[in-house]
């Protein structure tokens, strides 16, 4: 079948589109994986009517919502090749299948980069947190760290010292002089050794161990990991791609329109602030843009 609007990625930012999309009586396909960023959270804060939900459920009801609409088809799959022939996208599907589009919408996410200290992995998203205005609060006045993993690791030391007393673990690395005498005006400890691992029950954390055999108490381990694209196909079909100090990014203008022609991006891979609001927002906006872009071009 060919539809108006291909969307691929079915997560906030793919699904707030799907829904605007549906209401202006387009058709529409959407591809997912099954594997939404935030699937390692238990809970989602920030969004209004929804803070503290799980944030699989809030998906599961976007979805629900969605599927009412009689225009809107899902298939659960990954896309793997995408290519514009005559004013028709094709997307070729890992199960072979083929969908065609006037209208592609990139909303694939992102997959953050892990570092590969012992204990960390399996605790993201619990108590080895990135965002503390989505989970910062309920670690309020607790024993919090900073790992340093990028340049901007000092940064985000300032920032979390709002939540609770906070330890910079430089993990071997080095910080300029300038940036100790922020940290120490905010009286945000500096630790300059190894991390060893962390430890603690389950995927809570209560302890930081350090190379020299130390151990410090620590509830929560705030992290700005590297990210990658879930996908290759924004470079296949042409968008333009901007590197970032933390991954790279599709870069596209206010109304989500990037470099190829009819081609949209919203979500993790247009911006380096995340959250669900953003991510709602801008799929909300890619779909007025798509739409209106039909409406003119037929006129």
């Amino acid at each position: 079948m060919h539809h108006d609007a291909l969307i691929i990625g079915g997560s906030f930012a793919g699904l707030s589109a799907a829904l605007y999309l549906a209401r202006a009586r387009k058709s529409v396909c959407v591809v997912d994986a099954g594997a939404p960023r935030n699937r390692f959270a238990a809970t989602s804060h920030g969004f209004f009517a929804q803070d503290g939900s799980d944030p699989q459920a809030m998906l599961q009801t976007m979805r629900r919502q969605v599927a009412a609409y009689p225009t809107v088809g899902f298939l659960t799959d990954t896309a793997v090749e995408a290519r514009e022939d005559d004013g028709v996208f094709q997307v070729a599907l890992r199960s072979g299948a083929l969908v065609t589009g006037k209208r592609l919408l990139l909303a694939f996410g992102i997959s953050d980069v892990m570092p590969e200290t012992p204990g960390l992995a399996e605790r993201w998203g619990t108590s080895v947190l990135h965002c503390p205005y989505c989970h910062g609060y309920e670690f309020s006045g607790r024993p919090l760290g900073v790992l340093n993993t990028s340049p901007l690791s000092h940064h985000q030391a300032m920032m979390i010292s709002e939540w609770g007393p906070t330890t910079l673990y430089l993990d071997g690395g080095d910080l300029e002089t300038e940036h100790r005498d922020a940290l120490a005006r905010r009286g945000i400890r500096i630790e300059p050794a190894a991390v060893d691992r962390l430890t603690g029950e389950g995927r809570s954390l209560s302890h930081i161990h350090l190379a020299d055999g130390r151990s410090c108490p620590l509830e929560a381990l705030f992290i700005a990991p590297r990210n990658r694209l879930n996908s290759a196909i924004a470079e296949q079909i042409g968008c333009a791609i901007e590197a970032g100090p933390l991954g790279s990014t599709i870069k596209v203008d206010e109304m989500r329109m990037t470099s190829a022609a009819n081609v949209f991006a919203a979500g993790d891979i247009t911006r380096t602030a995340h959250n669900v609001t953003f991510a709602c927002a801008d799929g909300v906006m890619a779909a007025v843009a798509m739409h209106r872009s039909l409406v003119f071009e037929t006129a």
